[in-house]
């Protein structure tokens, strides 16, 4: 099971170290493009916090090469009028090439191939993954077709409680895998000395918006985490793995992260050591 480090903690707020992070991923991306001679990148716009930061931080990146931000805003059925418009927002401000798509009408055809459906969990879990896999199809084949490369718009806190689709809604390169959650919202208000008004109230927006998967499972992240919202997630990671609380074992979270672990060691593979 894989559990962070004391290089995780302490949380990165102060300014000097913000821009030192901000600094480190760009480089690296821009290093990535020239290497692979990379002719777009690709990123799929939730009108949630991580998206938009990931649209901020690869913004100059690309205008620096002269390739495109190619976004995309993909509602299915459960989006609502405030995430897409948020998402609007950050795709018109940041991308230079982005598109507001619905796959509701296919969402619904793919549903019919789907047993058993009801009204419980499960089945809305199902329910999402498909909506979450639908949308990257979307995004790789548009990689493939413009020669780049799809962004991950994973965070630590999701990775380490398995908030993410199994072959959906993960990419090629994950810039801000290595941040948690309480990170992403420090470095997103960071940023917005970066930009012009239009673009600061669409970031803003983002950073204000009760976070949610768009996936019709839940009304918000903290409620599927049983948590108060992603500064309490992250304390509580912090108690549990460097302050040994042992107590927090039977916490929703803690439990969820260590239900994920198939998640984070996907696939599994069969040693040749089994049948030598």
């Amino acid at each position: 099971m894989i559990a962070p480090d004391h290089q995780f903690f302490p949380f990165i707020s102060d300014d000097l170290a913000l821009k030192q992070v901000v600094d480190a991923i760009r480089n690296e991306m821009d290093e990535y493009i020239r290497k692979y001679k990379l002719n777009s990148l690709v990123l799929g716009i939730s009108g949630g916090i991580d998206s938009a930061l990931c649209a901020a931080l690869l913004n100059p990146v690309c205008q620096q090469n002269h390739i495109p931000l190619i976004g995309r805003s993909i509602t299915i059925e459960t989006n609502s009028s405030e995430e897409i418009d948020r998402s609007v927002k950050i795709g018109e401000n940041f991308c230079t090439d982005f598109q507001l798509m619905d796959l509701t009408p296919t969402y619904y055809e793919n549903c019919k191939n789907l047993i058993l459906l009801d009204d419980t969990m499960l089945s809305k879990m199902r329910k999402g993954n498909m909506k979450a896999r639908m949308r990257m199809i979307v995004l790789f084949d548009l990689a493939q077709l413009y020669k780049g490369l799809v962004i991950s718009t994973d965070n630590y806190t999701e990775y380490l409680t398995g908030f993410w689709t199994l072959h959906g809604d993960v990419g090629d390169y994950a810039i801000i895998m290595n941040l948690w959650k309480t990170e992403v919202y420090h470095l997103s208000k960071y940023l917005l000395k970066e930009y012009n008004s239009l673009q600061q109230e669409a970031l803003q927006l983002c950073i204000d918006a009760t976070p949610v998967d768009g996936l019709g499972i839940s009304k918000s992240d903290c409620e599927q985490l049983q948590v108060q919202n992603y500064y309490e997630a992250d304390r509580l990671f912090y108690e549990y793995f460097v302050e040994k609380d042992v107590a927090l074992e039977t916490h929703p979270l803690i439990k969820r992260y260590k239900s994920s672990d198939y998640k984070r060691n996907n696939p599994l593979v069969t040693a040749r050591s089994k049948f030598i």
